[in-house]
């Protein structure tokens, strides 16, 4: 969606439509529950966490800075949310888990069932190694590595310098390295 469409929608229900936060719902609610499924692994928590997200910012549509993007802006308050819901998840003592569900692309054009038990066990292996790294390596690999965010766009997801995100994600793709080492991947 262009900015400035989000910005007259986002005008709109400031002053007193709501309904014309609907579009801006159906254009986020996709990448958002991905990225919340990448930094909470199940669906069920993600869509909880996507959804809070939403109400969160439009009860604060109007202390939006209209000078920056809403994606981002979006993002940071998605983020913080599924923060939230992990640490309360570790209060809890509750273990995390990691969903099937979650759908990578590009999509694989084999459908045999050899190449879907590959995928599956490759997938349960990111999971596995990504659990290992820790959460802020983890969430600057699900931004750039499975959403596709540029440096830019993650340093103000994360409200980090742009060199700090370049930074943050070489020690992760290492640490993410190490981790499926350690659970036995071995590389060319």
């Amino acid at each position: 969606m262009q900015a400035e469409v989000e910005l007259e929608l986002i005008r709109k229900c400031t002053t007193g439509d709501p309904r014309f936060f609907e579009p801006l719902v159906r254009a986020y609610e996709g990448p958002g529950l991905r990225v919340a499924t990448g930094m909470l692994g199940d669906t069920d928590e993600a869509r909880d966490a996507l959804q809070e997200a939403f109400v969160k910012v439009f009860k604060n549509l109007s202390r939006f800075d209209k000078k920056r993007a809403f994606g981002p802006w979006f993002f940071q308050i998605l983020r913080n949310q599924c923060r939230d819901m992990i640490r309360a998840r570790n209060s809890r003592g509750a273990r995390e888990t990691r969903d099937e569900r979650l759908e990578f692309r590009p999509a694989d054009a084999e459908k045999g069932p050899e190449r879907v038990r590959q995928r599956s066990a490759a997938r349960d292996l990111l999971w596995r190694g990504l659990d290992a790294i820790g959460e802020d390596h983890r969430e600057v690999i699900v931004l750039k590595e499975l959403q596709g965010f540029r440096y830019p766009e993650i340093a103000e997801i994360l409200d980090i310098p742009e060199g700090t995100v370049a930074s943050r994600l070489y020690h992760a793709r290492r640490a993410l390295k190490a981790a499926l080492e350690d659970l036995g991947v071995q590389y060319p």
